[in-house]
């Protein structure tokens, strides 16, 4: 998979003052980072020195454009990942569809991937690496969960007085439990509307009952 095959990247990193950015030449560095991934190169392994090498760049091209390896690693676990969703923004259960859809992608990819399922290993054993990941995808992510929730308790489909961050994972989490913990969970379609539709049952706002008609007065 190549950097342009992914889409636009939701956070890249910011231009050099005064020299206009290379597209070509950003693929280039990332595709020389996955190569090194398919070759079985460790993360632990990977210098900017030997990245350059194998992209055909000088290492001052790569600093120019990241700040170190873990922020330009974040880039390469973009790229390869499913882009970020649009949501269509109709309704909270239907933007809580595609975000889940989203989740049971990503899942889909790294069971089938490999490089993905590799480097995810290899990310949680680098701290910095692994923090830097959270903090520019993980976290944005679920910002945006929350944000779909909030605006769903505005709009009166969620309860007032639910915990937007324990409803956040209570949607997630069934989710990411069959993605990751369970890797021989199958992940079926129509798995994000089961879910999102089992949670908003219990979360969702209380019908009053309707009154019982009033007994016709003795005669």
């Amino acid at each position: 998979m190549t950097l342009a095959d992914s889409g636009p990247r939701s956070m890249a990193p910011a231009p050099a003052r005064g020299r206009p950015r290379s597209e070509a030449v950003e693929i280039a560095i990332v595709e020389g980072v996955m190569k090194l991934l398919e070759d079985g190169v460790p993360l632990a392994e990977l210098s900017i020195e030997r990245i350059a090498r194998t992209a055909g760049v000088g290492k001052a091209t790569i600093y120019r454009r990241w700040n170190g390896k873990e922020e330009l690693f974040v880039d390469v676990m973009r790229a390869a990942e499913p882009p970020d969703p649009e949501l269509p923004g109709t309704s909270m259960r239907e933007d809580l569809v595609v975000l889940l859809e989203s989740l049971r992608q990503r899942g889909l990819m790294n069971r089938s991937s490999a490089i993905l399922h590799n480097v995810y290993a290899q990310m949680k054993s680098s701290p910095r690496i692994w923090d830097a990941y959270h903090a520019n995808v993980v976290n944005p992510r679920r910002e945006l969960g929350r944000e779909v929730l909030r605006r769903g308790q505005r709009n009166g489909e969620l309860r007032a007085d639910v915990d937007i961050e324990l409803a956040n994972d209570m949607f997630t989490g069934p989710m990411l439990l069959r993605a990751i913990l369970r890797p021989d969970a199958e992940l079926p379609e129509g798995l994000a509307e089961q879910v999102v539709d089992t949670v908003l049952a219990g979360l969702g706002p209380v019908t009053a009952p309707e009154p019982e008609p009033e007994p016709e007065p003795e005669r």
